[in-house]
């Protein structure tokens, strides 16, 4: 892995984000990546708004993870920030070799230097995959998330 470089997305990765974010059976009835009109505003909200970090993972010239970090300050937990990870895609090609492992540390760690005090996710109930897998770096499902389409 030492080949592997975690960096800031840039508008030339989009189409590579929005394709791992389509490839996946939850993704694919969500995602357009044949138009990136709407991805295109997105990172530009993403980009100007200081608590969103946006990183794919790079090896070579191929983008083969990515996930999108953000920092929120607030009052709950005596004054505590938090962050909350969202969008966790590794290339298909890439599945099982230990970037995910490594995509979800880098997160742990940049909250840790943004001086968060907890970390969080949450996975669709169908993924059972992704559970064990986050179980197995040490999260805990201990809440029962809710949405609302809007």
């Amino acid at each position: 892995m030492s080949d592997l470089e975690i960096r800031p997305a840039t508008t030339g990765d989009l189409p590579d984000i929005v394709a791992m974010l389509a490839d996946d059976p939850l993704g694919a009835q969500r995602e357009s990546p044949d138009d990136l009109t709407p991805y295109t505003a997105a990172f530009q909200r993403l980009a100007h708004d200081p608590h969103q970090h946006l990183v794919v993972a790079v090896r070579g010239p191929m983008v083969v993870g990515t996930l999108q970090l953000t920092v929120i300050p607030g009052l709950s937990r005596r004054g505590s920030t938090r962050s909350i990870i969202e969008g966790v895609r590794i290339h298909a090609q890439e599945r099982g070799s230990g970037l995910g492992t490594r995509l979800i540390e880098w997160a742990v760690e940049e909250s840790r230097r943004q001086g968060c005090q907890l970390v969080q996710l949450t996975s669709d109930t169908t993924r059972t995959d992704a559970h064990r897998f986050y179980e197995r770096l040490g999260f805990e499902a201990t809440h029962l998330g809710f949405k609302m389409a809007l």
